[in-house]
């Protein structure tokens, strides 16, 4: 039987260090979102539970003592869904880790990992290969905020590198310039990062799941964000409060919709962006996609995620999951899917 290392950030050490700088990450109503993308203890059972039925599994926080442990262990894959705890290039250590020490391991690697955390650096690359993206603007903490003056409203502002949507609020869709400028400083604050400015699409939001390596990719079932089922009121931004918030297990938003009712030709487009942008950007063995349509109905790259978040219950509405639901995949087969590309991978990098 093969050995595998689970390698996860645990939500359990992350509120630890929260409330040694809960003003860095608590909003003005009081929450904090810190938390929102490391691993729930739900998480890591299921997932371990999963890789169970196939492999010897031990699990491992991807903390500073990671190295040793790892280097201890030496198992035939680890299976990452580590975030990191600090740093814009945090989701990399744990890849720059087995590299290291020449283990195996699911996902993309490093270099990819920390380009898709900052959103500026993939839109960028994304441009220079003419993808349509929002336009945008970064405005690092002191920098001067001329080039927003003309900058078109209504738009977005968020952290450059978080994700689960840490630091993106109902209050993140902003339409004057007051707004605009006290947003970007809020986000520059309390975050200690550059504040991303992005054009607001209103048209309707996709996320596509995929599963694979180029140039074979399964592309999963599109999910479209039902932005009808937000609270009265509340703006058309899939953000911390509606992910967490107004959303909860114990009273599920009908958030989801998947697969989303398009036509074929929007469907086709949509593949063929995914796809591409994966290979460009050297993305393996799964990812989700977030795109949305601008006013005339085109699509957008919005971001990548090939670190994807992966809540276990249907009730949790984690997109991936319920992609590869749609598809016809359980919660543990999604993940041993998983585990089984990252393993060819191996293999065919051996026989080379």
């Amino acid at each position: 039987m093969k050995s595998v290392a689970l390698v996860f950030t645990s939500r359990k050490k992350a509120l630890t260090l929260l409330r040694s700088s809960v003003d860095r990450f608590e909003d003005d109503d009081g929450s904090s979102d810190l938390w929102a993308e490391c691993d729930s203890e739900d998480t890591i059972e299921a997932v371990g539970e999963a890789l169970g039925r196939y492999y010897r599994v031990t699990r491992v926080e991807g903390d500073e003592h990671a190295y040793q442990r790892l280097r201890k262990l030496r198992p035939d894959l680890v299976f990452n869904i580590a975030e990191g705890f600090r740093g814009p290039n945090r989701e990399s250590h744990i890849p720059i880790i087995c590299e290291m020490l020449g283990l195996a391991y699911t996902g993309s690697d490093a270099l990819t990992l920390s380009i898709c955390l900052n959103k500026a650096r993939t839109k960028e690359i994304l441009g220079y290969h003419q993808f349509p993206t929002a336009r945008f603007r970064v405005i690092a903490p002191g920098a001067a905020t001329a080039a927003l003056n003309s900058f078109a409203l209504p738009a977005l502002v968020k952290p450059l590198h978080e994700g689960s949507s840490i630091g993106i609020r109902n209050g993140s869709l902003v339409r004057t310039r007051p707004e605009l400028l006290a947003r970007v400083r809020a986000v520059q604050r309390r975050y200690h990062q550059p504040a991303l400015v992005e054009e607001f699409l209103p048209g309707r939001e996709f996320s596509v799941g995929v599963l694979g390596n180029a140039p074979a990719y399964e592309v999963l079932p599109p999910v479209e964000i039902n932005h009808r089922a937000l609270p009265k009121g509340a703006n058309h931004v899939y953000g911390f409060e509606a992910k967490w918030l107004w959303d909860n297990p114990a009273k599920p938003l009908p958030i989801l919709i998947c697969p989303a009712r398009i036509s074929a030709r929007l469907a086709k487009r949509i593949r063929d962006l995914v796809c591409r942008a994966l290979e460009i950007l050297g993305v393996r063995d799964w990812c989700r996609v977030d795109l949305r349509l601008d006013a005339s109905g085109n699509p957008h790259l919005l971001e990548l995620n090939p670190l994807p978040g992966i809540l276990p219950a249907p009730s949790d509405n984690s997109a991936l999951p319920a992609a590869a639901r749609a598809a016809g995949y359980s919660y543990q087969e999604l993940i041993l899917e998983v585990a089984k590309h990252a393993l060819r991978r191996k293999t065919r990098t051996q026989s080379l």
